[in-house]
């Protein structure tokens, strides 16, 4: 099974280590699934972690080896260019698009992708979760 993480999901990973997030992260290094990133996905991640509110409560130091792990670990994808427009916030069509490509499901707390949940393959970290514990 392959994975494409929201850069929330993975933001959420690293601020609360018991939370579902962190735990689908800890999955990922214990195997249990491919996880699938782009350049795009992993600068929209470095500018999240380097806003001052998150900046509080992890490090520079944190949040360069937390991208460091991710590019060193995970399924490194091409950017889909032009992706097509499918959500209504056009910012996260790129990662729909990253999804269809790397042939991934799509993990995210975006209410705006969840609604598509119907068309696309698209779970909360929780869902997966439960997934990975019935397989």
């Amino acid at each position: 099974m392959r994975a494409v993480l929201d850069p929330n999901i993975l933001t959420a990973a690293l601020l609360s280590a018991s939370g579902a997030s962190a735990r689908l992260v800890g999955r990922w290094l214990a195997g249990a699934f491919e996880l699938v990133v782009s350049e795009a996905l992993l600068c929209e991640l470095e500018r999240a972690l380097a806003y001052p509110k998150l900046r509080q409560r992890v490090s520079a130091e944190e949040a360069a080896e937390f991208v460091g792990l991710l590019r060193a670990g995970a399924v490194d994808a091409p950017d889909p260019p032009d992706p097509p427009r499918r959500s209504p916030d056009p910012g996260d069509d790129h990662l729909l698009a990253l999804a269809e490509r790397g042939r991934a499901l799509l993990v995210t707390g975006d209410q705006h992708l969840l609604a598509l949940a119907h068309e696309f393959p698209i779970h909360t970290a929780r869902a997966l979760l439960d997934q990975l514990a019935n397989d």
